[in-house]
């Protein structure tokens, strides 16, 4: 099995910024500063999907879809939320990188893996850990992988599986 850092250096047609975190947005975004232009823009994490942290149209959706309740998704959204703060603070660097034929998603929000100073992602550790799941409807090259360590965590009941068998 090919591990984690072959496949992110193997990672084809990609695009890297120097950013720096100016705000969290949920469990699966942020606010990114660019070192050298000083843009700001929201980040969504290449790949994987958090429980919503308040009331929207896609927490309407995932109740009906999951049969649970949304104040029990928001709860795990905040769970989640909170992993995913205490990965990268604010006014840390990170590397963007970018898969060049997938820059943004329909909201016009830029699209990347987070990659730390010791070169693993925010998006593997939160998918590994249990706090998001793959998410399927926009494809990226780490999507196999993180197919399967979702299997993983959620057999070892690790993160949100620990409380529920979905989200």
């Amino acid at each position: 099995m090919i591990n984690a850092m072959q496949m992110n250096a193997n990672l084809t047609n990609t695009k890297k910024n120097l950013l720096k975190v100016v705000k969290y947005v949920d469990g699966d975004g942020i606010i990114g500063k660019e070192l050298y232009s000083k843009s700001e823009y929201e980040i969504r994490l290449y790949g994987i999907d958090a429980p919503e942290i308040k009331n929207c149209p896609k927490i309407i959706k995932d109740e009906r879809e999951l049969q649970m309740p949304a104040a029990l998704l928001m709860k795990l959204g905040y769970l989640s939320y909170d992993f995913f703060r205490s990965l990268i603070s604010i006014g840390e660097t990170f590397t963007l990188k970018q898969e060049l034929n997938n820059l943004n998603d329909r909201y016009g929000r830029h699209l990347g893996y987070i990659e730390l100073e010791n070169g693993t992602t925010i998006n593997e550790i939160m998918i590994k850990e249990g706090y998001a799941k793959p998410y399927n409807e926009v494809f990226c090259e780490m999507l196999p992988l993180y197919q399967e360590w979702n299997l993983q965590a959620k057999i070892n009941s690790k993160g949100l599986y620990a409380q529920v068998d979905r989200f």
